[in-house]
C-alpha cells in the first residue's frame, strides 16, 4: 500500500499493549449503532435496497474476510517476541475455545516492530493512551494483552462476539472440506453457510431467526437487487428465488440439513450466481454486485480505525490491509475502487469524528490525488457513474462549508480550512477534467481550482455581506431613540471595511494558494454588494442632509480602503490588478455629494436673487437710513452672504476647496445682479447734454436780438425737458438718492476683500485644504462684482454731474449764461448754485468717491461752458472784447473747485480744465486770422478735394483749437461782420434758426 501514499508526510505512533478479549458471551450483545455516521453526508457507494442493516452488512463482510483469510495459501508466520513474553502462559483465542485450526492467514502473528509504511505514507497517526482493541469495561483484571493474529484484530475492530467468531469458524471448517479442488469464490457464502448451520448452533430462536433473515437478504440484494450481471425479465430462477426468499422471510425455512427446500434454494441460487460476467474464471457472482460490494468492502476498510481512539490507525494497518484485500476476489473490488472507497472512508472518518484530526483530511486528500490518476486511464462507465457519486459528496460537503467559509470557520477552527479547500479543489478537478462530458468534449484550458475558489470567495462575502447588513439594520433601530443614530448605510460601511480587513487577514492567505488574487476577488465582492446598496440610496437623495453627507463620505471612505486592498493584492500579478479593478466601478460618492452641494448652492442662490428682486423694489435709497448712507438692501444682501459661506463651510463634506469655486462665483453673479439693478434707470452723461443748434451766423447790431433769445430759450427747454421726462416722476433717482447708489456701490466693492479673507480663514480652518488651495487666488476671488461695482460708480458719478450741470442748474446755465449781452449775463448765479449742490454732495457722498463726484461735477461744468460758447445757439454772440469776460469767468468757475486749497487739487483742475484752457484764446484772436486758419486746417484735413470749395466739417464734440469744427464755430459766434460775410460766402449759413 505504501506507493499509493508516497506523498504523503509521516506519522506517529501511540499504540500501546491492550487488555485481552472479553471472555466468551453465551448470548451476543447487541452491535452498537454507527455513531460516525452524520445525518447530514449519506454514502455515495449507494443505497441499497433491501433491508440490511450496518450491523447486517458489518456481520456479513466479516464472514467474507474469514472466508478468504481461512482459505488463503499464505505462510504462517512465527509469533513474535513481544507477543510470547507478554503472555507466556496464555493460549491463542482459538485455543482457548476449542476452535478447530484456524487458517494460517487468520493466525499471522502481528508485528510491532517499526511503524507501519502506510501510515508513515498517510501521515496518520497510532493510536494513543485510550483503551487498544479487545479492551473493555469489565474485561479483567491484570496484566492487559493485545491482539496476536490478524483474525483477532478484525473481530475485535467488528465488533464481533467470540461465540459469533467461533460459529463462523466451524462452518467455513465444514465447507472447506468441500472444496478440494476448488477456490472460496466459487461458492456462494451465504448458501453455504445457511448449509451449514442449524438451529442448535445458536443460543436461541431469537439469534437463529435474525440470522437466517441476514443472509437471506444478502441473496437478495447480491442476486436479485444488485446484481453483478443484469437480470432477464425472463429468466425463471430469479422468480423463484425471490418467491423462495419472501416465503423464508415469513415463516423461517430448516437449514443445516439436505432437504427439499435447501435443495430449491440452492438450485435458484446457484442458477443465478454461476451466470458469467464475460470473464473466464468460474467465480460464483453474489457479492460483487454494486452498490452490496462496496458497501462491504467499505465495513472492511472501517476496521483500520482503532475502536477505542476513532480518529487513530491502527499500528497493524498492513498486515491488516493486506488480508482485506484478499476479499476482492469475492466482491469485485480492483485497485482503482479500492482507492476511491478508501479516500471516501478516510474523508468520512474525519467528518464523523468532529473534523478535528487534520490528518484524516490530508490523508483523503492523498488519496483523492490516486483517483484523480486511475480517473484518468478509465472509461468505465460504472466506475465513473461511482466516482462522480463518491466526488460529488465530497466536494457537496466541502462546499456547503466553503459556499459561506465565514459562517463556517472561526479562530478557533481556520486551521481546518486548508485542508478542506484542497480536498473540494481535488475533487472538483477530477468532476471537471476527467468526468465531466463537456469538458471532455471542448478539451477548454480551465483552472478549475481558481474558478472554485472564485465562487467560494463571491459566495461567502455575499452571505456575509447581507447578514453584516441586517446587524447594521438592527442597530439602526436599537439605537434609533439616541441623539444622532448612525445611518444603516454608515454602519454597513464600516461593517464591511472591518469585514475586508479581516479577510485579507485571515482568509485570503489560505486561499491565495489556489487563487493569486484572493483579497481582490474578495473586496470587488464587497464592492459589488455595497455598490447595489449605496446606488440605490443616491438615486434617492433629493437633499443634502446630514445623514446623506455621513454615508455618502462612509462610502467614499470604504471604497477607497477597498481599492487599496485589491491594488496591494494585485502587485505581482500580470495586469497589475487591471481586471480587478475593473470589477469595481466608481460608487462615485464624491459625484453624488458634489452633486448635492451644487444643488444645496442653488437654492442658496435662487432664494438670493429673489430676495435681491424683491428688496430692490422696496428699496427708497434715503441718506437717512444709517449714517453710513448706503442702502439697508446692500447690508441685508452682504449679511446673507456670509451666512451663507459660513453654511457651506459648516456642511459635513470632505471637499470644500473643490467646490468652493461655485459658491463663489454664483455669489459673485448675485452680487453682480444686485450691483447692476442698483444702478439701472439712473441715465447716464449723455442723458443730459443738451443737443446741440444748427449752425448759424451772427446777425450784427440786429434790434431783435431780444426776440430770438426768448424763442431759443423756449426751444431749448422743451427739448431739455423731454428728455429727463422720465427723472422727474421718481424721486428714487434724485441727487441725494443717486449719491446713496454710489454710496452703496462703494461699500459692496471694499466688502469684496473682507469677504475673500474671511474664505482664506474658513479654508485654513477646514480638514481637507490643501497648500494649493491657498497659492490659487484666483479661485477664491469675486471677479464680477468688483468691476461692476467700479463701472456703477463711475457711469452714477458722471450722472450726477451732469445732471446738476444740465438738468439742475440749466436755467443760469443753458438758459441764462451769456444770453444776449455777456456783460450783462455773466456766471456769477451758475456759481452761486453750483456751490450749494456741491455743499449737498460733500455731505451726502463717502469721503472715498467724493473726489470723483466733484472731478466730475468740474468736467461737466467744464463741458457745459464751452457748450455755451460753441453751440448756444443764435442767442449767443461774442465780441473779440468780450474774450476778456469769458476768461474771468472760466477763472472764477476754476476756483470755486480749487476752494483756496480746499477744494480739488490743482494738478487735477489743469488737467481736467486744459481743453477749455486751449480754445479760449481763439476768442481774442482777430477774425481774419482765424478764418485764415479755418481755411489751412480744413485744407490740410481734407485735401486738394477742398481747394475748390471748403467742406462744412461735421461736428466731432472734441473741441481743440486746430480742429477745423471748433474754428468754425467761433466764427459763428463772432460778432463780427467780416466773420457773417465769410459763412454767408462759404457756407450761406443763415442768421437765425
Amino acid at each position: 500500500m505504501a506507493h499509493l501514499f508516497r506523498d504523503l508526510s509521516l506519522g506517529h505512533s501511540k499504540r500501546e499493549s491492550t487488555p485481552p478479549p472479553p471472555p466468551l458471551q453465551t448470548k451476543p450483545p447487541p452491535m452498537p449503532t454507527n455513531k460516525l455516521t452524520p445525518t447530514d453526508l449519506q454514502s455515495p457507494l449507494g443505497q441499497l435496497a433491501s433491508q440490511l442493516t450496518d450491523s447486517d452488512l458489518r456481520l456479513t463482510a466479516y464472514d467474507v474476510f474469514l472466508a478468504v483469510c481461512r482459505t488463503s495459501a499464505s505462510k504462517p508466520l512465527s509469533t513474535s517476541a513481544s507477543s510470547i513474553s507478554d503472555s507466556p502462559s496464555q493460549n491463542s483465542p482459538g485455543q482457548n475455545h476449542n476452535h478447530s485450526p484456524s487458517s494460517p492467514a487468520l493466525q499471522r502473528s502481528l508485528t510491532s516492530a517499526a511503524a507501519s509504511k502506510m501510515k508513515k505514507a498517510l501521515g496518520l497517526k497510532s493510536p494513543g493512551s485510550k483503551k487498544s482493541p479487545g479492551s473493555a469495561p469489565g474485561s479483567g483484571q491484570g496484566k492487559s494483552k493485545r491482539p496476536t493474529t490478524v483474525g483477532e484484530l478484525m473481530r475485535i475492530q467488528m465488533r464481533v462476539p467470540e461465540s459469533v467468531d467461533a460459529r463462523v469458524r466451524r462452518a467455513l471448517l465444514r465447507i472447506g472440506g468441500g472444496l478440494v479442488g476448488r477456490r472460496i469464490e466459487s461458492v456462494v457464502l451465504p448458501l453455504e453457510l445457511l448449509q451449514q448451520l442449524k438451529q442448535s448452533d445458536f443460543s436461541d430462536q431469537q439469534e437463529y431467526d435474525a440470522w437466517q433473515k441476514r443472509n437471506l437478504r444478502v441473496l437478495e440484494a447480491g442476486l436479485l437487487l444488485h446484481p453483478r450481471v443484469p437480470l432477464d425479465k425472463s429468466n425463471n430462477a430469479s422468480q423463484r428465488l425471490r418467491q423462495i426468499i419472501h416465503a423464508a422471510l415469513d415463516r423461517p425455512i430448516e437449514t443445516g440439513k439436505n432437504n427439499e427446500s435447501m435443495q430449491v434454494l440452492r438450485s435458484a441460487v446457484m442458477s443465478l450466481a454461476s451466470r458469467s460476467d464475460g470473464s473466464l474464471s468460474d467465480s460464483c457472482h453474489w457479492a460483487d454486485g454494486i452498490p452490496l460490494n462496496l458497501r462491504l468492502y467499505e465495513m472492511l476498510l472501517e476496521t483500520c480505525f482503532d475502536i477505542n481512539d476513532e480518529t487513530s490507525i491502527v499500528e497493524e494497518v498492513d498486515e491488516l490491509m493486506e488480508q482485506i484485500k484478499k476479499t476482492w476476489l469475492i466482491l469485485g473490488i480492483n485497485q482503482m475502487l479500492h482507492n476511491l472507497c478508501f479516500a471516501w472512508v478516510l474523508f468520512h472518518r474525519f467528518v464523523s469524528t468532529g473534523q478535528v484530526e487534520m490528518d484524516l483530511l490530508y490523508a483523503a486528500d492523498g488519496q483523492l490525488a490516486e483517483v484523480a490518476k486511475d480517473a484518468k486511464t478509465t472509461r468505465d462507465p460504472e466506475y465513473s457513474k461511482i466516482l462522480s457519486s463518491t466526488l460529488s459528496s465530497i466536494l457537496g460537503w466541502a462546499e456547503k462549508r466553503l459556499l459561506a467559509y465565514h459562517d463556517t470557520f472561526d479562530s478557533g477552527n481556520v486551521y481546518t480550512m486548508q485542508g478542506i479547500v484542497s480536498l473540494g479543489v481535488s475533487a472538483a478537478k477530477v468532476l471537471v477534467e476527467d468526468v465531466s462530458t463537456e469538458y471532455r468534449r471542448k478539451r477548454k484550458e480551465v483552472d478549475v481550482g481558481r474558478n472554485r475558489i472564485d465562487t467560494y470567495i463571491r459566495s461567502s462575502l455575499r452571505t456575509a455581506f447581507a447578514q453584516r447588513m441586517e446587524k447594521a439594520d438592527s442597530s439602526r433601530r436599537a439605537s434609533k431613540n439616541q441623539p444622532n443614530p448612525l445611518p444603516v448605510l454608515a454602519i454597513l460601511a464600516k461593517d464591511v471595511g472591518e469585514l475586508a480587513v479581516h479577510e485579507k487577514q485571515v482568509f485570503s492567505p489560505i486561499l491565495k494558494g489556489w487563487h493569486p488574487l484572493a483579497a481582490g476577488v474578495a473586496v470587488a465582492t464587497l464592492h459589488s454588494c455595497y455598490a447595489n446598496e449605496i446606488k440605490q440610496f443616491i438615486s434617492g437623495i433629493t437633499e443634502l442632509t446630514p445623514d446623506a453627507v455621513q454615508v455618502l463620505r462612509a462610502a467614499d471612505k470604504l471604497e477607497k480602503d477597498l481599492v487599496q486592498i485589491a491594488v496591494e493584492d494585485a502587485v505581482d500579478s500580470d495586469d497589475g490588478g487591471k481586471a480587478i479593478i475593473r470589477e469595481m466601478p466608481p460608487y462615485e460618492a464624491e459625484t453624488a455629494i458634489a452633486n448635492l452641494v451644487k444643488g444645496w448652492i442653488k437654492t442658496r442662490l435662487d432664494r438670493l436673487k429673489e430676495w435681491v428682486d424683491r428688496n430692490l423694489q422696496q428699496e427708497v435709497w434715503n441718506p437717512q437710513a444709517n449714517q453710513e448712507g448706503y442702502a439697508l438692501s446692500a447690508v441685508e444682501t452682504l449679511r446673507i452672504i456670509d451666512e451663507t459661506l459660513d453654511a457651506f463651510f459648516q456642511l459635513p463634506i470632505p471637499a470644500h476647496p473643490a467646490l468652493l469655486p461655485d459658491v463663489i462665483v454664483g455669489l459673485d453673479k448675485c452680487l453682480q445682479y444686485y450691483v447692476i439693478k442698483a444702478k439701472s434707470g439712473c441715465a447716464s452723461r449723455n442723458t443730459y447734454i443738451p443737443t446741440m443748434p444748427a449752425l448759424t451766423r451772427c446777425e450784427i447790431g440786429s434790434k431783435f436780438q431780444g426776440v430770438w433769445k426768448k424763442k431759443e430759450k423756449s426751444q431749448n427747454t422743451q427739448k431739455r425737458n423731454s428728455q429727463v421726462a422720465t427723472m422727474n416722476g421718481d424721486k428714487s433717482f434724485g441727487i441725494p438718492q443717486l449719491c446713496v447708489r454710489i454710496n452703496t456701490l462703494h461699500h459692496i466693492r471694499s466688502e469684496m476683500d473682507v469677504l475673500e479673507k474671511r474664505i482664506v480663514t474658513h479654508l485654513r480652518n477646514c480638514e481637507s485644504a490643501h497648500l494649493e488651495d491657498f497659492s490659487n487666488g484666483l479661485s477664491k476671488r469675486f471677479e464680477l462684482t468688483p468691476a461692476a461695482c467700479v463701472e456703477g460708480v463711475q457711469q452714477l458719478s458722471e450722472a450726477v454731474a451732469y445732471r446738476i450741470v444740465f438738468h439742475d442748474l440749466s436755467h443760469v446755465l443753458w438758459d441764462g449764461l451769456y444770453v444776449g449781452e455777456p456783460s450783462s449775463s455773466r456766471i456769477d448765479p451758475l456759481l452761486q448754485e453750483l456751490e450749494q449742490n456741491l455743499l449737498v454732495i460733500s455731505e451726502t457722498v463717502h469721503d472715498r468717491v467724493r473726489t470723483r463726484i466733484i472731478t466730475d461735477i468740474m468736467k461737466a461744468s467744464c463741458d457745459g461752458f464751452l457748450l455755451v460758447l460753441l453751440a448756444g445757439g443764435p442767442s449767443r454772440a461774442f465780441s473779440r472784447q468780450d474774450s476778456q469776460i469769458i476768461e474771468d469767468d472760466f477763472k472764477a468757475l476754476k476756483d470755486l473747485f480749487w476752494a483756496n486749497g480746499d477744494g480739488l487739487p490743482a494738478d487735477l483742475i489743469d488737467k481736467f480744465s486744459a481743453t477749455v484752457r486751449d480754445v479760449l484764446p481763439l476768442f481774442r484772436t482777430d477774425t481774419e486770422s482765424l478764418i485764415e486758419r479755418f481755411k489751412r486746417v480744413t485744407l490740410e484735413a481734407y485735401g486738394s478735394s477742398a481747394r475748390s470749395r471748403l467742406p462744412l466739417p461735421p461736428t466731432s464734440g472734441q473741441w481743440n483749437p486746430t480742429e477745423p469744427n471748433t474754428l468754425l464755430r467761433v466764427l459763428c459766434y463772432r460778432n463780427d461782420e467780416a466773420a457773417s460775410r465769410f459763412l454767408k460766402k462759404t457756407y450761406n449759413l443763415p442768421k437765425k434758426l
